[in-house]
C-alpha cells in the first residue's frame, strides 16, 4: 500500500511555499520522495533546508506571481534544473478585506490576478508537458469560500470560486489524457495568516464551536492531503475539491 503514495523520482513545483500551508505541502511531498521546486517572492530558506534534510533535491525560484510575466521562465527553469514537472501545487495567494460597497478595483484586480489568473496560466504552462507525456498531477488550493460566500472579501471569494471552476474544467479536458486536476479547500488552519483570528478570544471561540473536530487545523493536515492527490493513490480522482476542514462544511 505504501507504494501507492511513493513520489520517488517525481519533480514537484509548489508556489508560495516559504511558510504555512505551502511550506507544509512542499515538505510532505519531499518526505514522500519528490524533488521540490518552490516559487514565490519571499525567501524560502527554511523550506529548502527541510526538503534537503529529507534527502531530496530542492530549488528556489524567486518569482512575483502577481502577474503571468514570470510563468514561462519559471516552468522552464524548474524543468532544466530538476526535470519534467510531474506535480504542480498552486498555493500562492493574497487576500484583501473591505466592505463590498467600498471595495476598490485595484484590490479586485490584485487578488483575482494572483489567486485565479496566474494559477490558470501555470496550469496551462505545466499542463502542456503533462498532456504530452500522458501523466501529471495538478493540485490547486481552493478555500471554504469556494463553497460559501464569506464577508468583506469579494475578490477572494470570486477567485476561490473560480479556482473550483477551472479545476473541474481542466479535469474535464485532461482526465482522459492522464492528468489529474484536483483542489484542496483548507479550513481554519493555524498559520501566521490566521494569528489575529486565533488571538481574538470571541472570534476564536466562534470558530472552534463550529468545527466538529474541536481544533484548528495544522499545516501538516494539508500536507497529507496533497501527498494523496499527488500520488498514484488518487489516479481515479478528477475534478474534486477536497475540503480539509475538520468537518466545518458538514456542520
Amino acid at each position: 500500500m505504501s507504494s501507492l503514495f511513493d513520489l520517488s523520482g517525481k519533480v514537484a513545483l509548489v508556489t508560495g511555499a516559504n511558510t504555512g500551508i505551502g511550506q507544509a505541502i512542499a515538505l510532505a511531498l519531499a518526505q514522500a520522495g519528490a524533488d521540490v521546486a518552490v516559487a514565490g517572492r519571499s525567501a524560502a530558506d527554511e523550506t529548502l533546508a527541510a526538503i534537503r534534510a529529507s534527502g531530496r533535491r530542492a530549488l528556489e525560484v524567486r518569482a512575483d506571481l502577481s502577474s503571468t510575466a514570470p510563468v514561462a521562465g519559471l516552468v522552464a527553469q524548474v524543468e532544466v534544473e530538476l526535470g519534467a514537472i510531474a506535480i504542480l501545487v498552486n498555493n500562492a495567494g493574497i487576500i484583501r478585506r473591505t466592505d463590498s460597497v467600498d471595495f476598490s478595483e485595484a484590490d479586485w484586480d490584485a487578488v483575482t490576478d494572483t489567486n485565479l489568473k496566474v494559477p490558470f496560466f501555470l496550469c496551462q504552462a505545466v499542463g502542456r508537458g503533462m498532456v504530452a507525456r500522458g501523466q501529471g498531477k495538478i493540485i490547486n488550493i481552493a478555500s471554504l469560500l469556494s463553497f460559501q460566500g464569506g464577508i468583506r472579501v469579494p475578490s477572494y471569494t470570486a477567485a476561490k470560486s473560480g479556482i473550483a471552476g477551472i479545476t473541474r474544467l481542466l479535469a474535464n479536458e485532461w482526465a482522459a489524457k492522464g492528468v489529474n486536476v484536483n483542489a484542496i479547500a483548507p479550513g481554519y488552519i493555524a498559520t501566521n495568516n490566521t494569528a489575529a483570528l486565533q488571538a481574538d478570544e470571541t472570534r476564536n471561540r466562534q470558530i472552534m464551536e463550529r468545527i466538529p473536530a474541536g481544533r484548528w487545523g495544522a499545516p501538516a493536515d494539508i500536507g497529507g492531503a496533497a501527498v494523496f492527490l499527488a500520488s498514484r493513490a488518487s489516479d481515479y480522482v478528477n475534478g474534486h475539491i477536497l475540503a480539509v476542514d475538520g468537518g466545518w462544511l458538514a456542520r
